[in-house]
């Protein structure tokens, strides 16, 4: 029974951890995003396009970590509307 317990808190540790990451990640993905559209120049946006595809990836190889540990977070009042 004291290794159950110690492993349940392991466990919603490491989930704790991985939303907290996804949302930072998810927020640097939507600033990314903003800034693209921002910026018209030839050069720099190219530069942009990529930091934005990066972060995209991070944020996708999280969330399908997040599903294979079945984490579940906090709702997102951006996405779903009433």
């Amino acid at each position: 029974m004291l290794f159950k317990r110690k492993k349940n808190y392991v466990e919603q540790e490491r989930n704790q951890r991985l939303l907290d990451v996804i949302y930072d990640t998810k927020a640097s993905w939507d600033h990314a995003q903003e800034t693209q559209r921002a910026v018209y120049e030839a050069n720099v946006s190219n530069e942009l396009r990529d930091r934005t595809k990066i972060q995209e990836q991070k944020y996708l190889y999280l969330y399908k970590l997040a599903r294979k540990y079945k984490v579940h977070g906090k709702l997102n009042k951006g996405v779903i509307s009433h």
